[in-house]
């Protein structure tokens, strides 16, 4: 990898963002709209919960601010691969010396990124509006939002692989896969309240023993290594698959010249 082809990508990005009032708002806009909504609900469940052992709002806010960095790390793949597939500026950049990792690299250094930035403005509002700072959490933050970063990714380097694949079809998934694995994820309750079914479904994500794990800390302050092991290392395993399935995906994209005619 050439760090100067990356930044070389990741500058292009930037001045886009940069001359672009919609892009540069989505940063600010989604947090906030989503702090104030969950945050008055916490606010408004907190005080007809009397006796409650735990913080309602550290929770909700927890899980929120956790699953919007989540949201942004795999956006920042699957949607910045979307613009150049509609933008068809696909074949200025694989015409260069430019490597795909190298291509991948760029967008995961933009999603860090972005990262801070939604983080910093959440944590903000957080602290001025309900008088709650996510790092009370303490150095369990670090494998907490650790997780969630790689899982976004890998999640929008498989959405990236199927956009390859079947085109412009797959560009909702971009969108809405967040979404459709929100429930399955128990970001705003425990594993437990999900049907057995389904628990067995929502024990197959990263996202899970997160959550799990950020509300066992929150409620007794007990970080469990068991629930964080168990994250990595479903991570590991869908990092690994995610890149061989790309691999053969855009080899083949290559191969048969399709890499300029997405649509």
């Amino acid at each position: 990898m050439k760090l100067h082809r990356i930044w070389a990508v990741i500058l292009h990005y930037l001045y886009t963002q940069k001359r672009s009032i919609p892009r540069t708002m989505d940063i600010f806009y989604w947090p906030t709209l989503n702090i104030l909504l969950w945050g008055f609900l916490s606010m408004f469940l907190q005080k007809t919960q009397q006796g409650s052992t735990s913080s309602i709002i550290a929770i909700i806010l927890g899980a929120l601010m956790l699953w919007m960095l989540f949201n942004r790390a795999q956006q920042d793949i699957s949607i910045h691969f979307l613009e150049d597939v509609w933008n068809r500026n696909l074949l200025n950049l694989f015409v260069s010396p430019l490597t795909a990792t190298e291509y991948i690299f760029s967008f995961i250094i933009l999603s860090v990124f972005k990262v801070v930035i939604v983080g910093g403005v959440m944590t903000g509002l957080s602290l001025l509006l309900y008088h709650f700072n996510i790092f009370s959490i303490g150095i369990a933050l670090v494998p907490f939002i650790l997780n969630l970063l790689f899982f976004g990714w890998t999640i929008g380097l498989l959405i990236m692989t199927l956009i390859m694949r079947w085109g412009t079809d797959a560009q909702i998934l971009a969108f809405s896969f967040a979404f459709l694995l929100q429930p399955f994820s128990a970001v705003f309750y425990p594993v437990a309240v999900l049907p057995k079914t389904l628990q067995l479904i929502s024990y197959a994500f990263p996202s899970t023993y997160v959550f799990e794990g950020m509300r066992s800390v929150i409620a007794t302050g007990e970080f469990s290594q068991g629930l964080m092991i168990q994250a990595f290392g479903a991570n590991i395993l869908y990092v690994g698959l995610a890149v061989i399935v790309f691999q053969h995906v855009f080899k083949k994209v290559l191969d048969q010249g399709l890499l300029t005619k997405l649509e």
